[in-house]
């Protein structure tokens, strides 16, 4: 049934009729009496029609979106807490692939991180310079090319000597003054040798001798007007920078080829504080990216400073190609002999919080996940310890950290 209601002109007419008071007889005030109270009946009406009409378009939207009837979030969706804790379903744990781990407190190695720069190792790696300036020529395949590995004495190139034309000039005149020289003695012999037995013998075998010299002196100075320097790798590896190209011209003593082994190579830090030599250095590792860890072995340390620091040299203890190139920057973790009570993890279970403070994930409850502020210390490159901030026995999430923390 319809809320608004609807009144005939014959039962309006009988309601005014009705709220009428009785004309006095002979007053004339009594017509302003009755448009008075006919007055007041309209608006009575009006007004028990106003909550019905509000009623009518409230319950019919007369095809018009209203944006202010929001659809409520579901129950079960990822959400941020109030105070900070992440609720999250089963469903959406396994596909983040979420792990998790109980904290267990023990003696951990105090570290020290470094800064540090991968080198050459002065064993295992050496470079090719040419002792005269000269033009690049190929040999054999071609030149060597990144990446390509080489063995000890193999030839690499030969750089063909350039000489100014004053100076090739001055070797063809002297060249031709011996080829004269040759042709004179080697006269001078055939007359002796015609003579055999009426000169001395000694003197045949004399000019002899000086035709064997003159050779030699003019092959030797053939070979140098148009000499050219065998460039051999001095050690057995990888060509890890090549400068040359064919037909280029080089000067002495340019660096053209670098040959290093890649897996024996040298890492060089600088230590500002001393304090972790005194404690000494059990292990070490090299960082070269996030997660990834190289193992090294102490070589020494120098006896001069440098920029205020003490440069520690390290070797590379592993087999095989190492994930390090020569010159490359890396983090260098020294771990030395103390120990401190803290709690090892992957190091991509530390996150940072809004504060950009270190922090972890604590699985509190089967769909809950709390934030934990804690401080770290790092162990090696790939793990890190925690030394305040967690208890023992909670469980911390060990993969999938930083995608719970995008969760908002």
């Amino acid at each position: 049934m319809n809320s608004r209601t609807k009144v005939s002109r014959p039962a309006a007419r009988a309601l005014t009729l009705r709220a009428l008071p009785p004309r006095p007889a002979g007053a004339r005030g009594g017509f302003a009496a009755v448009i008075a109270g006919t007055v007041s009946v309209l608006l009575a009406a009006a007004l028990l029609a106003l909550p019905a009409a509000a009623a009518d378009s409230h319950g019919h939207d007369h095809g018009h979106d209203h944006g202010d009837h929001a659809t409520a979030p579901s129950g079960n969706a990822p959400r941020r807490q109030p105070d900070g804790s992440v609720f999250l379903p089963k469903t959406s744990q396994r596909q983040l692939a979420l792990r998790t781990r109980a904290a267990e407190a023990k003696p951990l190695p105090r570290t020290v991180e470094l800064s540090g720069r991968v080198l050459m190792d002065a064993n295992a790696g050496g470079r090719v310079q040419p002792i005269q300036a000269g033009r690049i020529e190929p040999v054999g395949a071609g030149l060597p090319h990144l990446g390509q590995a080489v063995r000890k004495g193999q030839v690499l190139a030969v750089v063909r000597s350039s000489v100014a034309a004053i100076e090739r000039a001055s070797q063809q005149a002297q060249a031709a003054d011996l080829a004269a020289q040759l042709a004179q003695a080697e006269r001078r012999a055939a007359r002796l040798a015609q003579l055999e037995g009426t000169v001395p013998q000694k003197d045949i075998d004399a000019a002899r001798g000086d035709i064997e010299g003159l050779k030699q002196r003019l092959a030797a100075l053939a070979r140098g007007v148009a000499a050219g320097e065998t460039l051999v790798a001095p050690i057995g590896g990888v060509i890890s920078a090549a400068n040359v190209v064919a037909g280029q011209v080089v000067d002495a003593r340019e660096i053209l080829f670098e040959i290093v082994d890649p897996a024996r190579l040298a890492v060089e830090a600088l230590a500002f504080d001393l304090t972790l030599l005194a404690d000494g250095i059990a292990s070490a590792s090299a960082s070269p990216a996030p997660g990834l860890s190289v193992p090294l072995r102490f070589g020494g340390a120098g006896r001069t400073q440098r920029e205020g620091a003490t440069p520690l040299l390290f070797h590379t203890a592993g087999r095989g190609a190492l994930p390090l190139a020569v010159n490359q920057p890396v983090k260098v973790v020294v771990q030395t002999r103390r120990t401190v009570q803290g709690v090892a993890l992957p190091s991509a279970a530390i996150v940072k919080n809004p504060s950009n403070q270190d922090s972890v994930w604590v699985h509190t409850a089967p769909e809950l996940f709390v934030p934990r502020t804690v401080r770290v210390l790092p162990l090696d490159g790939a793990t890190v310890s925690v030394v305040d901030g967690l208890r023992p026995g909670e469980r911390v999430v060990t993969e999938g950290a930083a995608l719970v923390n995008q969760v908002r």
